[in-house]
């Protein structure tokens, strides 16, 4: 059984090259939520900060001071829109690593359909050859006491 060794084979490999890809998708998943909970730590520290330069020209504010609070908030504006920028490509990496685990899977899943059914074929074979020896054999006993 030469070919069910073979197909084996090619289920181990594609069970590896799954939990790889999984693993790949793990850490893709990961950058995401990372990347999404630093977008939202910019966006509420660029609030806070617009908040605060409300709270300071109501106070009365040196244009000086002014000028600090806008140029940090552009700073701020500009660290935004990079973090949105490496969501954006963490996402692509994302879908990227998905369609290659569910490939890797279907993959997986065709081998061990195609090892079920080989097996099912070798029990119905044997269960052929059974089912004549014991034809063969009853054949014999009753040809025998005659």
């Amino acid at each position: 059984m030469a070919n069910a060794s073979a197909l084996e084979t090619l289920i181990d490999l594609a069970q590896r090259e799954s939990d790889a890809c999984a693993k790949r998708l793990g850490a893709a998943l990961k950058a995401v939520d990372e990347g999404e909970q630093k977008l939202q730590m910019l966006l509420g520290y660029r609030d806070d900060y617009a908040n605060r330069l409300d709270a300071a020209q109501m106070a009365g504010i040196t244009p000086f001071a002014y000028q600090n609070f806008v140029a940090f908030l552009g700073k701020l504006e500009q660290a935004i829109d990079g973090q949105r920028e490496v969501l954006k490509h963490a996402h692509v990496k994302a879908d990227m690593e998905k369609k290659g685990w569910q490939e890797s899977e279907r993959k997986r899943l065709s081998y061990r359909t195609l090892n079920e059914r080989a097996a099912a074929e070798a029990l119905a074979i044997e269960n052929k050859r059974d089912q004549k020896m014991m034809d063969d054999h009853a054949a014999r006993t009753v040809r025998a006491r005659r």
